[in-house]
C-alpha cells in the first residue's frame, strides 16, 4: 500500500498539539493595522486553537499528523 500525502499547504499553516488539537496563526495581522484596535492587535499574537468542527476538516489532509 503506498504511503498517503499530506497537502502542502496544511503542513505549512497548522501543527498539531500533543493531545491532538490543531493550532493555527491568527488572521487579520498582515497590512492596516491602522485601522484595528490595540486589543485586536494583542489577541491575535501568537496561535490560536482551532475549533472542532474546523479541526476535523484540517486533519483530514494530514493522515499522519
Amino acid at each position: 500500500m503506498p504511503k498517503m500525502k499530506t497537502k502542502s499547504s496544511v503542513k505549512k499553516r497548522f501543527r498539531l498539539t500533543g493531545t491532538g488539537k490543531v493550532r493555527a496563526n491568527v488572521a487579520y495581522k498582515r497590512h492596516q493595522l491602522s485601522a484595528k484596535s490595540v486589543k485586536m492587535k494583542r489577541q491575535a499574537r501568537g496561535t490560536m486553537i482551532l475549533s472542532a468542527a474546523d479541526a476535523g476538516i484540517v486533519k483530514q489532509f494530514m493522515p499522519y499528523g
